[in-house]
């Protein structure tokens, strides 16, 4: 049962479950063909499958879950509160990650392309400098775009929020309790929310590609504004919380067939140069409703087998953050290093695992947890501020 008016544990859990899948995919991206900061000497097309399984829902998942975080958060907060604590547990992160944490994927990014040759000291200063002649942009946010979309999207909502959270707890309840009610309900939960990103992949995708520049990435913004107000305003719906804990079976199966098809008709395209129209639009579309049915087979798992408090959970709520910020600063860091020492490719791996895994979890328990003046610019509440506890209040989903 799903408690709509108390903390949401099984969100909480799919969030590490999601930020450790994305540590997982970056290290990924250092042996996979495709463009990146820099690549491993074993890249190769291998986990391509594994990696276009994950990408098309990794991201979606997280913004919709920080939908429904910011739906908790201005019923805590209001307009002006939750805008104020969005800057700062947002906004300091990124003037940390862009000024510091993102500079060493710069600085070997292109010492690797052979566009620079020194030490990290002799670059810094050029990377602070807007004037750099450098084939990127820096400074630069790089994989802390999330974050800085994330505060846009929050700061856009907030003198909204009370207007959209009063229609859905009137007319827009009365609307989703017809909409999601029943069998048709559940074929509901299931096709709607794919429709509009259907939309977009049809139409603003292919004019727009995804490049993380906050002002000319439509396409991005569509798909990631769109998932992230569906969490927002389903996040205590019960007529949708209940249709997706009854689409639980009819949802993973559809999810491993059309994730199994994706697979098959991607390993038919990349056997021929050319492939025509028709079978790109339907991989496309199709990729779109698979990202759906991922999120809310997880959604409907969490919801039964997660939605409980642990030690584990609340440790790794706190620490997930710093990880996230920190993780691909490491990867690229131990990756340039490990691939110049002649290892094979199963134990370069494991040891890029071992340094990323490792070495977040030893600079967030051992210095960032600790040191109280760090603490903000890593995403964490001052050492010893009060926190807030939601009591369960009677009524489930």
């Amino acid at each position: 049962m799903t408690t709509l008016n108390t903390r949401r544990y099984d969100l909480d859990w799919l969030r590490i479950i999601a930020f450790l899948l994305l540590i997982f995919y970056h290290i990924g991206m250092f042996y996979v063909p495709w463009e990146w900061h820099v690549k491993s000497v074993h890249a190769g097309p291998g986990a391509e499958p594994f990696m276009l399984l994950l990408n098309p829902w990794r991201l979606s998942l997280l913004f919709f879950i920080s939908g429904v975080a910011l739906r908790f958060l201005f019923g805590k907060l209001g307009a002006s509160g939750l805008a104020r604590d969005r800057t700062v547990r947002m906004g300091l992160p990124i003037i940390a990650g862009m000024v510091l944490i993102v500079a060493p994927q710069s600085w070997l990014q292109l010492v690797e392309s052979g566009e620079f040759e020194g030490s990290f000291s002799a670059f810094y200063p050029q990377y602070l400098d807007p004037a750099s002649d450098f084939s990127i942009i820096t400074p630069t946010w790089n994989h802390l775009w999330y974050i800085v979309y994330l505060l846009v999207y929050s700061l856009l909502l907030a003198p909204v929020a009370g207007p959209l959270i009063g229609f859905m707890e009137g007319r827009g309840a009365a609307l989703t309790r017809r909409l999601f009610a029943g069998r048709v309900g559940m074929a509901m939960v299931i096709v709607l929310p794919a429709l509009p990103h259907m939309l977009y992949r049809v139409t603003l995708d292919p004019a727009f590609e995804t490049t993380h520049n906050l002002v000319w990435d439509w396409a991005n913004h569509a798909h990631s504004l769109t998932i992230l107000m569906i969490g927002f305003l389903l996040a205590k719906d019960e007529a949708f919380w209940g249709a997706v804990r009854r689409a639980l079976l009819p949802a993973v199966l559809l999810a491993v067939t059309v994730g199994a098809g994706l697979t098959a008709l991607w390993l038919v395209r990349s056997g021929h140069e050319a492939n025509p129209s028709w079978l790109l639009t339907a991989y496309e579309l199709s990729q779109i409703f698979y990202a759906w049915l991922a999120i809310l087979s997880l959604l409907a798992l969490a919801q039964r087998y997660l939605n409980r408090p642990s030690a584990a959970l609340t440790y790794m709520t706190g620490a997930v953050f710093p990880w996230y910020i920190l993780h691909q600063t490491l990867i690229v860091m131990a990756g340039f290093w490990l691939t110049r020492q002649g290892l094979s490719a199963g134990v370069e791996a494991g040891l890029l695992v071992l340094a990323t895994l490792g070495g977040c979890a030893l600079l967030h328990e051992g210095v960032i947890r600790r040191v109280a003046w760090l603490r903000p610019w890593f995403g964490l509440k001052p050492k010893g501020a009060p926190r807030r506890v939601r009591m369960a209040k009677p009524g489930t989903a």
